[in-house]
């Protein structure tokens, strides 16, 4: 009927669950009825073992109940986890909390009708909470279930439930019972493969006693329960007080023989009447006269009183007459899935009149064949469940035709909602499946799984593949990344067409990614383009150059003279070198500085050079040259060579 949220209380700062009545029910009066129901039933109630209504509320189509958020287990869960039976102590206190509950609700006069493990949760400090009024119907004395109508669980149904008669609070702890049943002993009283049979047998067979089942459940708890699944109501717990009463003194005195069984009154009544005929011929006579003679005595009077006894008479003899010629009640045969021959001579044998409503398409019930039934007051039904009616009165069947054809229409290039209308039309249901495509237009059919044209049954679903374009993704950032970071990340999500510029920014991390063309956070196309922005600005750093000139040029030494003598003369030769010459520094080959008449024998000429990154320094000192390539940002000094 509705989906719970997990929300959040923005006012009182607190989580609560919110039920959202399903949109398809929106137009549904019956629903909303039944919703609306659920909240002013349950928004009466305060219990500690009863789910709190905050707030009830309807938002233009959007119906909602706000209430406690319940953290927990349903006791379904909690019974299908152990796989077996409960500790027994454990279930009576679980148990003691619902009846508590029940005793609430029932004092405001609200039935439940749907206790079940399932609509019971059990709180992370182990408290049982009752939930989920939607069914619950505050009651008088003239409440009954409408005939056909399956309201709650059919495994948890009373047997007035189940046949549609009258539910009370006596329900409520059937209901109870059966849970009580299922907590010890690990399985429900009655089960089948139809809802039908389950029914059924809530109404027309006993139990096995939960103590057959499980021997460690002490013999107080086993009365409890078989008294609780008594069909007769009149031997059941009449009030959640009085179970109330028999669940406490069981945890007291287990084995205690203190429920009190009740037996149905065998004893004939007898009424008290004169019949003696003896007494009844003695006093004739005397009356007999004495009527004469007020006769002849009052003779108008006579006449008057002569006429009223003929109407009383009269009156009598009518109504005796009608009494003779009433019906008899007779039960109604069940002829769901008969053929119309077989469904005519079980009613007409039922002395009942056989009516043939109408024809209807039905996928589960063979053509010729009975679908359902009513009788002259009642709604159709699949299952009658002993519904007497009196002789001679009519039954309405409804006759299959079987499962109706439908053919597949064309929907292939159709847009969605057209699709879908399409195939509504031909009484087909649609799955939508979505696919990228470069080539069909986002929210227009690519394909259809079932050919056009061909015969399938009406209500068959035919899946139909919609276009949702090319495929997209969401940008990340990749700004304060280096490139090679960048272009990875980008290619992560699939975006491979990646445009690389570069720009300097004093301001920004040098080799860094400053911009990017698309946002962080834009759905684009998978094959989309994205330029980014690489910064290229690089921060200058002097460094301090020594050069040793006496090792690159080879120095030099003092001019001296040198005698030659010879047979006639003696001559001497005077050697002159070059001391000094010009150097000149170059970065990346453009000259930053140059120094004229340098000692050629000096070993650390200091000359401060400025650069930025990894730049090649040249020295050239009178043609003799040297190159080392350096690292600005790592270095504070140089020695050439």
């Amino acid at each position: 009927m509705a989906t719970v949220y997990k929300a959040n209380d923005i006012i009182l700062k607190r989580p609560v669950a919110v039920k959202i009545l399903r949109d398809e029910f929106t137009t549904d009066e019956e629903f909303i009825r039944r919703f609306e129901a659920e909240a002013q039933s349950a928004a009466r109630l305060t219990h500690a073992n009863i789910v709190s209504i905050y707030d009830v509320g309807v938002e233009g189509n959007l119906y909602f109940i706000v209430m406690e958020l319940i953290q927990g287990k349903t006791l379904k869960e909690i019974i299908i986890e152990e796989q077996g039976p409960l500790p027994w102590k454990w279930s009576i206190n679980v148990a003691i909390q619902i009846a508590q509950a029940l005793e609430m609700a029932h004092r405001n006069n609200i039935v439940h009708r749907d206790i079940k493990p399932h609509n019971i949760i059990i709180t992370e400090d182990g408290v049982a909470k009752v939930t989920d009024f939607g069914i619950a119907k505050a009651v008088s004395n003239s409440t009954i279930t409408a005939f056909g109508t399956t309201i709650g669980s059919v495994h948890y149904f009373s047997p007035e439930h189940a046949r549609g008669g009258f539910t009370d609070a006596k329900s409520d702890l059937y209901s109870l019972g059966v849970v009580m049943y299922e907590m010890l002993t690990g399985r429900v009283p009655f089960d089948a493969d139809t809802p039908v049979s389950v029914a059924l047998k809530h109404m027309q067979e006993e139990p096995i006693e939960p103590i057959e089942i499980n021997p460690n459940i002490p013999s107080s708890v086993n009365k409890i329960i078989m008294k609780a699944l008594k069909k007769d109501t009149t031997l059941r717990y009449q009030s959640s007080s009085e179970m109330l009463v028999d669940l406490k003194a069981s945890l007291k005195d287990p084995e205690g023989d203190f429920v009190e069984e009740k037996e149905y009154d065998q004893t004939a009544r007898t009424q008290k009447i004169n019949t003696s005929e003896l007494e009844r011929k003695r006093t004739s006579n005397k009356k007999e006269n004495k009527f004469i003679a007020f006769i002849k005595n009052h003779k108008a009077l006579s006449s008057i009183v002569g006429v009223i006894l003929l109407f009383f008479i009269a009156f009598g003899s009518t109504m005796t007459i009608l009494g003779i010629t009433n019906p008899k009640e007779v039960e109604v045969p069940n002829v769901v899935g008969l053929t119309r021959e077989e469904a005519r001579q079980k009613i007409e044998d039922a002395k009942l009149v056989y009516e043939e409503e109408t024809e209807e398409y039905n996928k589960d019930v063979e053509a010729g064949k009975v679908i359902s039934l009513r009788t002259e007051i009642g709604d159709h039904t699949k299952s009658p469940l002993n519904l007497t009616v009196k002789e001679g009165s009519k039954i309405f069947v409804i006759i299959s035709k079987g499962q109706e054809k439908a053919t597949v229409p064309n929907v292939k290039g159709k847009e969605q909602e057209e699709a879908i209308q399409l195939l509504e039309e031909a009484k087909l249901k649609a799955e939508i499946v979505e696919e990228t495509s470069k080539t069909v237009k986002e929210g227009y059919v690519i394909s259809q799984d079932t050919e056009a044209d061909t015969e399938v049954f009406a209500g068959d679903t035919v899946k139909i593949h919609v276009s949702t374009g090319t495929e997209k993704v969401t940008m990340v950032s990749v700004i304060d990344k280096d490139e090679e970071a960048a272009k990875k990340a980008l290619k992560a999500i699939g975006i491979t067409n990646i445009n690389i510029e570069y720009e300097e920014n004093s301001s920004k991390a040098s080799g860094k990614v400053i911009k990017q063309s698309i946002e962080k956070g834009s759905t684009v196309e998978k094959d989309a383009s994205i330029t980014i922005t690489v910064n290229t600005y690089k921060e200058s750093k002097t460094v301090d150059l020594i050069i040793n000139v006496k090792s690159l040029t080879g120095g030099y030494q003092e001019t001296t003279a040198q005698t030659n003598t010879t047979e006639n003369s003696v001559e001497t030769d005077y050697t002159t070198v070059e001391k000094t010459c010009d150097v000149s520094v170059s970065v990346d080959g453009s000259v930053v500085e140059t120094r004229q008449s340098v000692d050629k024998n000096t070993t650390q000429l200091k000359i401060s050079v400025t650069g930025t990154g990894r730049m090649t320094i040249t020295v050239d000192a009178g043609g003799s040259k040297t190159t080392k390539t350096v690292d600005f940002s790592s270095v504070t000094k140089v020695n050439m060579p």
